[in-house]
């Protein structure tokens, strides 16, 4: 079992810079991937962006983005501290929502919600005007 606790979110101004943390505990290494969706209350959970892991100690890895955040976020991971980021720069007012982390246990990165075996708790992101 692998658990997740994603923080880090909080309220921001327009134009402000957010960064998410996602900490994993347990068999992380049995993780291949991981992710951040996020959720707004009556939509489905979509991808932000994903990273795939690695074999050994560095942090050298493959990102996707959803198009409406390329070049405002970017994620990253720190294998020593076991550690995913989300650097969100420039934030706008639709990137409001529930954050959360993903890992899975299969090669490849997929954008599908339901391909991820383990889930954070959700972090909250409000960006205001």
């Amino acid at each position: 079992q692998v658990q997740l606790v994603d923080s880090g979110g909080g309220l921001v101004q327009a134009g402000g810079s957010l960064r998410l943390s996602c900490e994993a505990f347990g068999r992380t290494f049995t993780t291949r991937s991981m992710a951040w969706f996020r959720q707004i209350p009556g939509k489905e959970r979509e991808i932000v962006a994903a990273i795939a892991l690695s074999v050994g100690s560095t942090n050298d890895s493959t990102t996707i983005y959803t198009d409406s955040v390329t070049g405002r976020f970017t994620i990253s991971i720190d294998k020593a501290k076991n550690t995913m980021y989300l650097q969100m720069n420039n934030l706008k007012l639709e990137d409001s929502a529930i954050y959360y982390c993903a890992a899975r246990r299969s090669l490849g990165l997929t954008r599908e919600a339901a391909q991820y075996d383990y889930w954070g708790q959700g972090t909250p992101v409000t960006v205001s005007s």
